[in-house]
Parts: C-alpha cells; structure tokens; sequence
C-alpha cells in the first residue's frame, strides 16, 4: 500500500510538470500583456524596460523554470492586471469557488446516489419514469442556460433568491496556537456559510454547477445497480430470507461504489474547472471570475496559476479514488498482495 501511493504520487508530480509545461506553452501566443499594461503613447525604451522587469526578454526554458521553482514554493509571480501577488488574489478568490465546489459536490453526490437508487429498486414505477425523463435536462442543457434560467425563474419571477453575488461573509480562522512552544497560525478566510444570505446565495449556482454531475452519478449508479441486482448472489441473499433493504443497501448498493467511484471522482474534480461558467453567469467572486479578468488582460501568471490550481485538484482527487478502492472492494488488496508475490 505504501509502495502504491508513493508510485501514484511520483506520477502526479511528473502530470504537473506537463500540465504546467503545456499551460505556460499556450499562454506564450495569447497576446502581449505589455500592450495591455502601456498606453498608446509609450515608446519602444518603455516596451524594452517592462518586458525586462517582468523577464519576458528571457529565453523560453528559463521563464519556464523559475515558474515551476517559484510555484514549488507557492510563489506564483506578481500580476499583470492587478500588481499583486498571484497568491493573494487566490487566497482572497478561492473560500468562494471552494464553497460553491463544495455544496455542488455534496448535492451531486447525495442527490445522485439517491435517485439511481430510487430508479433502480422501482426501475418500472411511474416516479422513476419521470425521474429519468427530467434527468435528461441536466444531461443536454448546458451550464449558462441552465443558471440563467434559475436565475430569472427564482430571482426575476419569484423574487426568492439572489441572482448575483456571494451575500454577506465573515471572516474566520486566524487563531495562533502554541504547541510546544511554536507559534502556529491558521489562516483567516471569508466564508458565507455562518450568514442567512450567504447562505441563500449559495443555493443557484450549487445546483447550476452540480446538476450535470447529479444527473450523471444518478444515471451511473442506477445502471451499475441494476447490474449488481442481476448477480446470483442477491437472488441468494433474499433466498436467505434477508430484508429488501439489507440486500439493496449493504450488499448491492457497496457492490455498486467501484465504479461510481471512479467516475463520481473525475466528475466532482471538473467542478472546479466548470466553476468559471457558473461564477460568470451568477457574478461570483471566486477563482474562475478571476481567471476570465486574467485572460482579457492576458495576465500570464495569474492564467497559470488557475491551470496549476485545477491540476493539483484533480491530481489530489486521483490520488484519493485511488486509494478508497482498497477500503471499499477487497479483492483490489488482494489481487495486489498476490501480484507483489
């Protein structure tokens, strides 16, 4: 196991130095962010002296270096646009696209799971029918229209919700603890949860950006569970005289976890990515609104930075489904054990 997840963790390593080498490769013909940063009155010396300062004058490969040394470090260059430090902007941007990923995971998840259970067990009732009809629009409609729509159905129509913005936040963390006489600080973030409008804020673009995934889990789930329910061990399971429920949820239902898994994983990775659709249409002030100001101003490291960001989550993401395949289907562990013999 420990020889696995050391192997697993080398390879992530060499997909984020490609992903960063392709990223910082494409952001080489978006433009000059040197236009966007003079005026037109500015003179050919000006040009030379900020392409200097920001080592734009350097060759390819050593650009290319210090960005990865400097982003091994958490150091990720200074913005074009803003004229700050790339970090600053992501630690102040990321609470709010962390928060929305998080409740649009979560409602995916749960939501997901449940109907493809539902519409398993009652695979010909009239409720699942309806269930499968009405999951084809979170499967064909795209994310904008999808946020648009809820936008002016609960906030235009109805007057409910909010259409834009992330409410009202408080401020958290930032506690300094001494442990054996070490100072150790915890970092301080904005977060809407603890408010009653941050939280109503959340509720469009959570299901805006988790309805594709919902439908897709739900989907999954209720086709692996229909197979699962086919196998002569659960017909041998209610022979036995077990319970309808303790044959659907604790052996078909952990039967059905493998695959989901997988899949579950990769999806709930792409949210962050999906984020800049749904922070555009809903003004969130997260890391994918930041991204789209960056690509205007052709910001080269803020850009890459975000791409860095995305990578890491769905390395991280890899590297946990990965591993949860060992606590859930046991035959993975053993089929290893006799492999490593």
């Amino acid at each position: 196991m420990l020889a696995y997840t050391i192997k697993r963790i080398l390879q992530s390593i060499v997909v984020l130095l490609v992903v960063g080498l392709v990223a910082f490769s494409m952001f080489q013909y978006v433009g000059d962010p040197v236009d966007n940063m003079l005026g037109q009155e500015r003179t050919q010396a000006d040009i030379e002296r900020v392409r200097a300062q920001l080592g734009l004058d350097q060759p390819f490969p050593v650009q290319y270096w210090k960005f990865i040394s400097n982003a091994a470090q958490g150091d990720f260059g200074i913005s074009y646009r803003q004229k700050r430090p790339v970090m600053d902007i992501l630690r102040s941007s990321a609470p709010a696209t962390l928060e929305l990923a998080f409740v649009s995971g979560l409602f995916a998840l749960i939501i997901g799971i449940t109907l493809g259970v539902i519409t398993a067990i009652r695979q010909n009732g009239f409720g699942s029918g309806i269930i499968m009809t009405l999951s084809l629009i979170g499967v064909s409609l795209p994310t904008f229209l999808i946020g648009i729509l809820l936008a002016h159905l609960f906030a235009v129509e109805l007057g409910i919700l909010p259409s834009k913005g992330r409410g009202e936040t408080v401020i958290i963390g930032g506690w300094v603890w001494s442990v054996f006489g070490t100072q150790i600080q915890f970092p301080s973030w904005r977060t809407g949860f603890l408010t009653e409008s941050g939280l109503r804020a959340l509720i469009l673009p959570s299901i805006t950006l988790g309805l594709y995934q919902m439908t897709l889990i739900m989907r999954l789930v209720r086709s692996e569970m229909l197979e699962v329910l086919r196998q002569d061990y659960i017909r041998f399971a209610r022979a036995r005289g077990l319970r309808e429920r303790a044959v659907n949820f604790r052996h078909a239902l952990k039967n059905t976890m493998v695959p989901v898994i997988t899949i579950a994983g990769l999806q709930l990775g792409s949210i962050i990515a999906f984020a800049i659709i749904t922070e555009t249409v809903f003004a969130w002030p997260g890391i994918g609104n930041q991204f789209i100001l960056a690509i205007r101003a052709v910001d080269i490291p803020m850009m890459a930075a975000y791409l860095m960001l995305v990578s890491v989550m769905f390395v991280i993401i890899n590297l946990i489904v990965d591993l949860l395949y060992f606590a859930i289907d046991p035959r993975l562990r053993v089929d290893r054990t006799a492999g490593g013999h």
